[in-house]
C-alpha cells in the first residue's frame, strides 16, 4: 500500500514542526545562557587569582623586609 503525499501538511505535522522549532529555539537560548555563565565564572576566577597573587607577593615582600626572628640559645648542662 503506497500512500501519496498530501499536498498540504496535516494539523498534526504542523504542530509537530512547531514544537520542534520551539524546542530548538529554547535549546539555543539555554546554550547561550550556559556559555555566558561559564564566561562569568572564568572571569571571576581570573579576578580572584590576580588578587591572591598580589596578596601573596605583598606577604612575601613583608616577610623579606621583616627582621629575622630571634633564636633562643640553649645552655649546656654542666655535670655536677
Amino acid at each position: 500500500m503506497v500512500m501519496k503525499k498530501a499536498s498540504q501538511p496535516s494539523a498534526e505535522s504542523i504542530a509537530r514542526a512547531q514544537r520542534r522549532q520551539i524546542a530548538a529555539e529554547e535549546g539555543a537560548k539555554a546554550m547561550a545562557e550556559s556559555d555566558r555563565r561559564a564566561i562569568a565564572v572564568r572571569q571571576n576566577m581570573e579576578r580572584l587569582r590576580v588578587l591572591r597573587l598580589a596578596k601573596e607577593a605583598e606577604q612575601a615582600k613583608a616577610a623579606a623586609n621583616a627582621p629575622p626572628a630571634a633564636t633562643l640559645k640553649r645552655r649546656k648542662k654542666v655535670a655536677s
